[in-house]
Formats: C-alpha cells, sequence, structure tokens
C-alpha cells in the first residue's frame, strides 16, 4: 500500500474520513484491477510517520511530518481509521495484519536478499533510521530474548536543543516557516524536502549581499519552493551540471553570469555534503551500538537503504559511504539499495504477522474449551445442586456421587466455650497436636501451642496400627514438651479424609485420599482405632488417658472457626491442595440422620462431583490425561478440575501439547516437561502475578528447566490463568448452588451469609479468590455472600467442635 501516499499529495490538509476514504478506495480499484476483490487477503500498511506501536497491527500516530495535516489523526490507531473507511465502502474485505514504516520495510526487503541486513534508511523527502535492537536494552517491551527492530525516528533528534550549536541561520529560518515549528530538526538539516529551499535561502542572502546576481534579486528567488532537491542534484552532475544551473538560474530572473553558476554549484555541494555528513554520522552512532551490542572486534553488516535523495542525487552515496567508513574504522559496512523499496518488506512482516496469528489462533482455540460462558456454570451449579439431593435423600445415598456426610455437628460457637482442648489435625504428611486454651467471658480469648510432627511414607503405607500408634507417640511427645503428662484433656481430631460419621465422636474411613495407604483402616471406625492406641499408650504409661469427643472434617473445622468470630458463618470451604464444603443443613433434609428438628453441619465430599460423568460436556481432553495419570483415575473429578493438586498438571498436558505441535519450547519436549507434578501450584501462583514481569517468569520456567523465549513466556502465562480461572469459577458455581440452597432451604428472597474459607489456593494465588467471589454474586443474585479468611481452621476449629461437643454432653447429662 506504499504508493497510495504518493496520491494523497492533493489531500495534505483535510480530515481523516477522507484522507483515509481515498486510501481505501485506492486499495479497492487495485484489487479490482488485479481481479482479487472477492478474497479476503492480508495486507501489510507501510505508513511513513511516526507512531507509537503497541503491536503489530496498531500504530498511534504520534504527529504528521511532511507536510501532511490532516485532521483528527494524531493521537489515534491509523489501522482502525483504515479499517473504518475499508468497511464504510463495503465492497470489498482487507485483513490488515501489521503497519510497517517504509524504514521497516527497506530492511526487511533487503534483509531477504542479504541476510546480514540489519539496520535501514530512508534518505528521501524524509530520512529516518531503524536497526535490531537487542530485548533486553529495550524497556518499553516486556522480554530479554532476542532482538526487536527499532524505528529510531531521528528526524527529530535535535528538537531538545543537543544539536543547536551546529544549526545556521538559514535552518533556523526554515524551521520558523515549516508547518511544525520546533520539531523533526535533524530532518530539516538532511531530508530532501528541505534541501532546495535551504540553497534558495542561502542563494538570496548572498545576491543581498552583492556576492551573487551583481544583486538582483528577483520575485521568483523570493518565492519559497522555486528551488526544489532535483534541481539540486541536477546542478551537481558533473558533466551537465552547470549547464543546468544556468537554466534553473535564468528560469527565476537573475541573469546568472559563468562565475554564479560555480558558486551555485559550489553552494549545493556544501549544503548536500553536509546533509550526507550528518546521516553518516548519526548512521556512525547505530553501528557504534551494534558493534557493541554483539561485542565483536569488527563489526560486519548491511544497511538497507531507500529514498530518492540517496538514489537521484549523483554524488550522495559516495559521500555518505566514504564518511561512514571514516567514522566506523572497525566496521566492514555494505550499503544494499531497496530495489522494490518497502512494498516487499511490508508483505514480509504481514506473512511473518499472518503465520503467528494463525498459531495464536490455534492456541486460543485450545484454551476456548476452559473458558466456560455464564450458560455453562450455571449448568454446573444446578447439577451441583441435583447431587446434593441425591446425596441428602436415603434412597439415592448410596450411589450419590455428592456424599452429604452428616457430621453430628448441630450449632456453631455461641462465645460460651470455655477450657482447655487438645486439637488433632490429619490431613497430608504433616499433621500437628496443639493445646488451645478457650476463655469465654467478656475477654474473648483462643490461645493456642502447637508442633508438627512428619509422617513419614512407611508409616502412611504401612498398617493401621502403625499409623495409629504413631500419632499417639506425637500426642505423648507433646504433652511432654507442654509439661502436661499427667492431664485428662478432651481431644478434638481433625481428620482431612471422606468419614461416614455415625455420631461426633465416631466416622467410618470411606477412603484414603492424598497418598496415605495404610491398611486395615478402610471401613473401620477411626476414633476406634485412636482409642485403642491410646489404650496400648496407657499400658505403657497409667498417667495416660484422653477423651476423644470429636472426630472432625478440616472443612467443618473451617467453617467453625470463622463461626466463632462471625456467627453469621455457616459455610465452610477448603480451596487448597484439595477441595470441599460444608454447610449447615436443616436437619429434616438429611434423611441419613433421623430427627428433623434445627440443623447439622453437613459435609459434603464435593470433590467426587462428576465421577458419575455429569460433567463430561466441560471436562476437557487434558482433564482426561490429568485423571488417567493420577492414583485414584475416575474419583474426585471435580476436585482434579478446581484444587491445587491437580492445576499444575492440567498446566503441564497443556504445555505438551501446544509443544508438540510446534508452538512453544522450539517444539522440543524436554525430559523435564515430561515429569509429572513438576509444575507445582506455587509456580502458577508466581507466574500469574500481575507484579512479575516476563522476565521473572521465563526465570520460574528456567528453574524448572524449560528453556524458554519470551513468547513462550507469554503463552505459559496465559495458560496458567486459563486454567485458574476455570478452576475459580467451577467452584464459584458449587458454592452458588450451595448458597442458594439454604437461601430456598429458610424461605428467604435474599440471604445474607458468611463463608469460612481456607487453603493454600484460596490464599496464595493472585486471582482465584476474587474470580471465585465474582462468579458466586453472578450466579447467586439473591445471596450476599461475606468470605471470611480462617485464621487456623483446623486447630481451632477441633477444640470449638470439642468445647460444644463437651457442652452439649453436659446438656444430655442433665436431661437423662
Amino acid at each position: 500500500m506504499k504508493r497510495q501516499e504518493d496520491s494523497c499529495t492533493q489531500m495534505l490538509h483535510v480530515l481523516h474520513e477522507q484522507l483515509f476514504g481515498h486510501v481505501a478506495d485506492c486499495l479497492g480499484d487495485f484489487m479490482e484491477k488485479q481481479k482479487i476483490k472477492d478474497k479476503k487477503l492480508p495486507v501489510g500498511f507501510t505508513f511513513s510517520f511516526p507512531c507509537a506501536q503497541t503491536k503489530l497491527d496498531e500504530a498511534v500516530l504520534l504527529t504528521w511530518t511532511k507536510k501532511f495535516k490532516a485532521s483528527g489523526v494524531e493521537g489515534m490507531d491509523v489501522v482502525s481509521l483504515l479499517n473504518k473507511a475499508i468497511e464504510k465502502r463495503g465492497d470489498y474485505e482487507a485483513d490488515i495484519m501489521a503497519v510497517v514504516n517504509d524504514t521497516v520495510g527497506t530492511m526487511m526487503t533487503c534483509g531477504f536478499d542479504d541476510q546480514r541486513c540489519e539496520v535501514g534508511i530512508i534518505i528521501g523527502t524524509g530520512t529516518n533510521a531503524c536497526y535490531m535492537e537487542e530485548l533486553r536494552h529495550i524497556d518499553l517491551v516486556e522480554g530479554d530474548e532476542g532482538r526487536m527492530c527499532i524505528n529510531t525516528e531521528w528526524g527529530a533528534f535535535g528538537d531538545d536543543g543537543s544539536i543547536e550549536d551546529i544549526r545556521t541561520e538559514f535552518d533556523r529560518e526554515i524551521d520558523r516557516g515549516s508547518i511544525n515549528p520546533g520539531k523533526q530538526l535533524f530532518e530539516k538539516m538532511a531530508s530532501g524536502m528541505y534541501m532546495g529551499e535551504l540553497v534558495r535561502l542561502i542563494l538570496v542572502k548572498m545576491a543581498k549581499e552583492g556576492l551573487l546576481f551583481e544583486g538582483r534579486i528577483t520575485p521568483e528567488l523570493l518565492t519559497k519552493g522555486k528551488i526544489e532537491t532535483k534541481h539540486v542534484s541536477a546542478i551537481e552532475k558533473t558533466k551537465e551540471g552547470l549547464k543546468k544551473c544556468m537554466e534553473i538560474l535564468t528560469r527565476l530572473g537573475v541573469e546568472p553570469s559563468d562565475e554564479d553558476c560555480l558558486a551555485v554549484q559550489h553552494v549545493c555541494t556544501i549544503v548536500s555534503f553536509r546533509s550526507a555528513n550528518l546521516i553518516a554520522a548519526t548512521l556512525g552512532g547505530i553501528l557504534s551500538r551494534l558493534k557493541e551490542n554483539k561485542g565483536v572486534a569488527r563489526l560486519r553488516t548491511t544497511v538497507g537503504i531507500d529514498g530518492s535523495l540517496y538514489k537521484m542525487h549523483p554524488q550522495y552515496a559516495r559521500r555518505l559511504h566514504k564518511t561512514v567508513r571514516r567514522l566506523v574504522p572497525d566496521s566492514d559496512v555494505r550499503f544494499l539499495l531497496s530495489e522494490s523499496g518497502s512494498a516487499k518488506g511490508a508483505a514480509m512482516v504481514t506473512a511473518v504477522a499472518y503465520r503467528l496469528t494463525e498459531q495464536a489462533r490455534q492456541i486460543q482455540q485450545t484454551m476456548a474449551e476452559f473458558r466456560l460462558s455464564k450458560a455453562q456454570l450455571l449448568e454446573v451449579k444446578k447439577r451441583m445442586r441435583v447431587e446434593i439431593e441425591r446425596g441428602l435423600k436415603k434412597s439415592s445415598h448410596e450411589e450419590a456421587t455428592v456424599k452429604m456426610l452428616p457430621t453430628f455437628v448441630r450449632r456453631t460457637p455461641d462465645g460460651t466455650e470455655n477450657g482447655d482442648f487438645l486439637a488433632l489435625d490429619l490431613g497430608g504428611t504433616n499433621f500437628r497436636v496443639l493445646l488451645v486454651k478457650i476463655r469465654s467471658g467478656k475477654k474473648r480469648s483462643v490461645e493456642m501451642h502447637n508442633k508438627i510432627y512428619a509422617i513419614p511414607i512407611e508409616v502412611m503405607q504401612g498398617t493401621g496400627e502403625e499409623l495409629f500408634d504413631h500419632i499417639v507417640h506425637c500426642i505423648s511427645d507433646f504433652l511432654d514438651y507442654m509439661g502436661m503428662k499427667s492431664a485428662r484433656l478432651p481431644l478434638g481430631f481433625t481428620f482431612s479424609f471422606p468419614c461416614h460419621q455415625t455420631s461426633l465422636d465416631a466416622g467410618i474411613l470411606v477412603t484414603w485420599t492424598k497418598g496415605f495407604k495404610a491398611t486395615d483402616c478402610e471401613g473401620e471406625d477411626v476414633v476406634e482405632l485412636l482409642r485403642d492406641a491410646i489404650k496400648r499408650k496407657e499400658m505403657e504409661n497409667p498417667e495416660f488417658e484422653l477423651d476423644v469427643v470429636a472426630i472432625v472434617n478440616d472443612t467443618v473445622g473451617t467453617m467453625m472457626t470463622c463461626a466463632y468470630e462471625e456467627p453469621n458463618c455457616e459455610v465452610g470451604l477448603i480451596a487448597g491442595t484439595g477441595s470441599n464444603a460444608c454447610y449447615m443443613e436443616e436437619a429434616k433434609n438429611i434423611e441419613l440422620v433421623e430427627g428433623s428438628e434445627g440443623r447439622m453441619c453437613v459435609n459434603m465430599e464435593w470433590g467426587a462431583f462428576g465421577d458419575n460423568g455429569c460433567l463430561d460436556d466441560i471436562r476437557t481432553k487434558y482433564d482426561q490425561a490429568v485423571d488417567e495419570n493420577s492414583l485414584n483415575e475416575g474419583k474426585q473429578r471435580y476436585e482434579k478440575m478446581c484444587s491445587g493438586m491437580y492445576l499444575g498438571e492440567i498446566v503441564r498436558q497443556i504445555l505438551i501439547d501446544l509443544t508438540r505441535r510446534g508452538f512453544l519450547f522450539r517444539g522440543q519436549i524436554s525430559e523435564t516437561l515430561k515429569t509429572r507434578g513438576i509444575f507445582e501450584t506455587k509456580f502458577l501462583s508466581q507466574i500469574e502475578s500481575d507484579r512479575l514481569a516476563l522476565l521473572q517468569v521465563r526465570a520460574i520456567l528456567q528453574q524448572l528447566g524449560l528453556d524458554s523465549t519470551c513468547d513462550d513466556s507469554i503463552i505459559v502465562k496465559e495458560v496458567c490463568g486459563t486454567v485458574s480461572r476455570r478452576a475459580a469459577q467451577i467452584c464459584g458455581a458449587g458454592m452458588a448452588a450451595v448458597v442458594d440452597k439454604i437461601r430456598e432451604n429458610r424461605g428467604m428472597d435474599h440471604l445474607d451469609i458468611t463463608v469460612g474459607v481456607d487453603g493454600t489456593l484460596y490464599k496464595l494465588h493472585p486471582h482465584f479468590s476474587l474470580i471465585f467471589h465474582q462468579t458466586v454474586k453472578e450466579l447467586a443474585p439473591k445471596c450476599d455472600v461475606n468470605f471470611l479468611l480462617s485464621e487456623d481452621g483446623s486447630g481451632k476449629g477441633a477444640a470449638l467442635i470439642t468445647a460444644v461437643g463437651c457442652r452439649q454432653r453436659e446438656l444430655d447429662a442433665q436431661q437423662h
């Protein structure tokens, strides 16, 4: 589209609609002549004015130059303006893939013929240069690997006063008479647009001083634009230059002598030579920069060059080359004239952009499977509600995926809880023993002391007896540590595995999760297993006596902890390694437990939602791969889509696929990428942090042994963001189902409720909690949900449930 500029010369001072309308017309006419009007072809747009580019197909015009002044364009994206003009015309389609400065086009054109070409220069009506800069030096662009072409816009060099000492009175006069005074000062000294005018001003002064034409000054000589750059080129020709000079000056009516012609030729030489020297000096600066960037003793490079002054002036090219070699002696510079201008280069940039756009489209297509619409999320909410009902009903409980297990926790704390309690917290490879001192009254307080113990893998996967003996041994050690060896304390046991509770202090383990495999435990009451281990310890040490009051799921512990601070809290959520929720259900709805008075906390065990195939329409092939490679294939499918334990694995599966398709890591699948579990959720949290530059994302990937480019880092960041966003959204859809159920249970139009939350994914991920909150709000508009972060949910919660349980025991004893 380079040629359009030439036919716009009559349109320098018009409205932007007219200018871009004219360009769109010219493009349409050209396509018609070429019989390609029915095709939507990728278009490269050479736009030879200073622009700020944020991407290849967007360029905001900073300022018009070269006497253009079309109104309403400065500060606007020229691609959008052209697109609008094409749409308005309406008889063809064009896909503008890249907007290219003519200087960049020239470099790309020459680079096609000479791969060493890394500088482009225009010396014509205007002047400009571009070169390949190291990305690590470009602060305006994220990334540090490889190079990027920089459009210098060197025409504005000196606008800050830095070349005042070499500007002459003639340069200042040209500037004052221009349409952009104070701007493009270097261009006004060196480019073809102003060269003839500079010569004219010098001749006027010399004539006034009687040094030329016997002092004759004609109206023609005083008329701006009467001497053009093409005249300067003609005058400087070796053979016919003086003859041409005589003709040109005669037309100006100054009646020149032979001596006048010789003097004028000399003036032209001085002006054009200065231009070549100025361009050589600034180019020398760029070449020195390239040499320094590469750290070489001698630079070998090619400069692609275009422009009417360089091409048409008889001496210009030779002078420029000679001065460059003098100024940068330790360089071998080849000057390559662009044969097809900037058009071929623009087409090449467009071809690359087209390939990248196609690649980006395919990546977006992959990611689209994870982007759930509001309709899809409402469907997830609806299906969760169906599974909740199935879990609560006796008739369907057996085959229900969301088990809705009764916890026998019938009330939340009311502030009267008092006493010292022991709490155990078993939910992973470490477990904690806590002493919790709860004080009621005006100054309510909870004081906690705890110690963390490791559970060796051989104990996790040994016998049940070994596991519970180890736990009791740790309790004994803790009591020694606290100096309370002979104390008989009530104990709450946070046991974060699916249990079927028959009372507050009885829980049958349904199945081990999280890597535990201890034998003789599944199908057994874990409280009895703990009590048996306590008895074995008592035989060793008669002083050792414990009263196990309650077995508690960590989700319920979280709810109780938050309810102690906020009485309105009746829901608990864990969003961490695993995912689960609990809430206060109406007793009459829990068909597994007798009695219909009051409420009871139900442990949903919602991680298994979808195990019956009800989420298959939103599960991707990556989710299936994660499931197939897991320890419990076919189970906990919802958890595998939204919990911290699996998000990194989903990301890894996507990255393997994108690498296999050649979009990442240069198509090389490293051994690291093949390693399960390499992508921990903490890395997702770090990569997605808004404060993290791409450089730091690359550092994280390198830590993982993944040698990535900046483009790779952008893609990885997007993959992580898409996967964690879906996790937060489907978790939010589940929570929306819960709060709406509570609202309907109570026959309310509007519900105010607090959800107690714990878990590393919720706490540490930069965006999870916000997206989760937004989803709940959007999908349950009749509920005003407040989220309260639990401080030490499982330990404090177990103690509070134990305190509530002790109080309940006393009430029951009094009634009997």
